[in-house]
């Protein structure tokens, strides 16, 4: 049997969920405050957390911490009865599971714990596939990994924060970017994408903030960059681990400040752009290696997500395998005859 710990200051959010729990079979304790919590995680092992993220002794984040120090595996949920993004944001990249607002519902807990439960036990059951497209035939796995990577997307695409995603070559990083776009406010204005890696050093900066005619040799008329064609949408900026240090400067101030300034202009011109970015690299290490910039990257990682490896994701084979399918036989206009079910 799964054991949870509930702590709330309130005694009757205690004694209401964990008699709840207790119906449907779990094993609860509670506590009335984060000291005793911690008592109680240093004798008994839990399976999953929910804590009251405004505690009278000890507070949401510093809360996380001393639970993870002392039982890394276990889930934590937090809840609260004052939401707020930038909070569950700041839980989210801590490592919390989710950040769930009062007044609590029945079949939302029961939900979300077994979601919680599959995701950390990385079930291998079997499920029905089925395809999710969106407008632009966007497909989303089913699998936990993917619920996970989707709850994340709902979770940050209103905002306008800066996005970090991170990923190997081919796990479809512009569509995860392009998809955050469509789920925001933004979705009615435009989504510029620029692939930084097959930027030249030279033309970097004329394409991210277009030029003035005549500013260096070519420049034979004036051209808008990416960030001024983005404005009132998106730009994703994919390897972005490849622009010069120079470069790297000019994109920070133009984050910061909202305004960028042409090659070769004198005037500045406002902008109200969201940047998504992307990298295969790992960009904590290029920081350290000081191949990028540190004000940078704490600039624009303000959420980062992970996209798992197909590898990872097992569940969504055949949901995937379905959708090449159906894009191959328009394109060839053919029909397949079988494939194997037993990926």
């Amino acid at each position: 049997m799964k054991r949870i710990l509930i702590i709330d200051d309130d005694p009757s959010t205690c004694n209401l969920l964990a008699s709840f729990l207790k119906k449907h079979h779990y094993l609860t304790d509670t506590s009335l405050s984060g000291k005793e919590a911690l008592n109680l995680l240093q004798e008994k092992k839990f399976d999953l957390i929910f804590c009251d993220y405004i505690l009278t002794d000890i507070r949401g984040k510093e809360m996380f911490e001393k639970i993870k120090r002392i039982q890394p595996k276990a889930t934590v949920i937090f809840i609260t009865g004052h939401a707020s993004v930038q909070i569950a944001v700041d839980l989210m990249k801590a490592g919390a599971f989710y950040y769930l607002e009062k007044p609590l519902f029945p079949e939302k807990i029961l939900e979300l714990m077994q979601y919680a439960f599959e995701s950390s036990e990385a079930t291998e059951s079997s499920f029905l596939f089925r395809a999710q497209q969106d407008s632009d035939a966007y497909v989303k796995g089913i699998g936990s990994a993917s619920e996970m990577l989707y709850s994340n997307v709902s979770l940050i695409a209103p905002t306008n924060y800066s996005v970090i995603i991170c990923g190997e070559t081919g796990t479809g990083k512009e569509r995860l970017a392009r998809q955050i776009h469509l789920e925001s406010k933004r979705a009615q204005g435009p989504f510029i994408a620029v692939d930084c890696g097959s930027l030249s050093k030279e033309l970097a900066a004329s394409e991210l903030f277009g030029h003035e005619k005549g500013a260096f040799t070519g420049a034979v008329q004036n051209k808008t960059g990416a960030f001024e064609m983005a404005d009132g949408g998106t730009l994703f900026l994919d390897e972005i681990g490849n622009l010069s240090y120079d470069v790297q400067a000019m994109l920070l101030r133009s984050i910061q400040e909202k305004h960028i300034r042409k090659v070769g202009g004198s005037q500045e011109k406002p902008v109200n752009t969201r940047i998504i970015v992307a990298s295969n690299k790992n960009l904590y290490n290029l920081v350290r290696e000081q191949k990028f910039r540190e004000d940078l990257f704490h600039r624009l990682n303000e959420f980062t997500i992970i996209i798992p490896p197909l590898k990872e994701r097992t569940e969504d084979l055949a949901l995937f395998v379905d959708y090449f399918i159906s894009i191959a036989e328009k394109e060839l206009d053919k029909k397949y005859i079988s494939l194997p079910r037993h990926l």
